[in-house]
């Protein structure tokens, strides 16, 4: 039998953070669901007195993050599953987007979500178990054209929550990256979205790009709550967990860099200086 558990997500006022603070709740656990805008949760909140709790929150205020972690964890008294969850995109090519777009995109989706671990991790060693997923995506797995900036940002999220997973293990927490395909959320909205002055030059690349992003291929955000139930439900969850019909390209992507990186491995050889090419 599952045991009842206590959920902090981010980013819970709409998108993803929403469809899964209220599966949550709709199953008994209890859920601090965070928003910048808590009007976004009164609805929870009103269904689910006893056991949901809204707090304002905008991750890129690192006081505010501690503060409200601490909230969470005084009213439920404990924390189980920490869901990283609040960012938004950035489209537009390298050359296009300017510094400030950077820095805001890594600001929330980056520094955010390492705020949200540095906040709960002594919570969770004192305890001696807990989750965290941190939201990555299939651009932190394989970029394309038109989205390095986002992409970017992602790859960072990879990098950081796989050194934290080797980290936090002894401690008896989890790690877990989750890297959805596109879904029909508000994420390509204006609110969401960040959208850098286009340069005629990049047009074409983005035409592609949209091209590609037909909303038959789009998937159900609503059907992605029982694959994140079951992974926090899960007594050894994975390190990353693919949500949609990635896997074939990703071994595709996968392959090729494995032979590029092959093809070239006697320049690696001998880049390293200490052995020979073919030894």
């Amino acid at each position: 039998m599952v045991r009842e558990k206590t959920w902090f997500i981010t980013g819970a006022g709409r998108g993803f953070g929403r469809v899964w603070a209220e599966a949550a709740l709709e199953r008994g656990d209890k859920v601090c669901a965070t928003a910048r805008n808590v009007d976004a949760l009164a609805d929870l909140t009103a269904r689910f007195p006893d056991t949901a709790l809204a707090l304002p929150l905008d991750v890129t205020d690192r006081d505010a993050v501690f503060h409200t972690v601490a909230a969470a964890h005084r009213e439920f008294g404990r924390l189980d599953v920490v869901v990283n969850n609040a960012g938004f995109g950035q489209m537009g090519a390298i050359e296009e987007v300017d510094e400030a777009r950077i820095r805001a995109n890594f600001e929330t989706n980056v520094f955010g979500t390492v705020s949200v671990i540095q906040a709960v991790l002594p919570i969770l060693r004192v305890q001696g178990s807990g989750h965290v997923v941190n939201l990555s995506s299939v651009a932190g797995v394989v970029a394309v054209p038109t989205a390095g900036i986002y992409e970017g940002a992602k790859f960072a999220v990879e990098g950081i929550s796989e050194a934290l997973a080797a980290e936090v293990r002894q401690f008896g927490i989890s790690v877990t990256i989750l890297e959805p395909s596109g879904y029909a959320t508000d994420f390509l909205s204006p609110s969401s979205l960040g959208e850098a002055e286009p340069m005629p030059v990049y047009d074409r690349l983005r035409e592609e790009l949209a091209a590609s992003l037909t909303s038959d291929s789009l998937g159900d955000p609503a059907a992605s709550a029982s694959a994140i139930l079951a992974l926090v439900d899960a007594e050894n969850p994975p390190l990353r967990l693919m949500l949609g019909n990635l896997l074939p390209m990703v071994k595709d992507v996968y392959a090729q860099r494995i032979a590029t990186w092959e093809s070239w491995n006697d320049v690696a050889l001998h880049a390293h200086g200490s052995m020979r090419a073919g030894s």
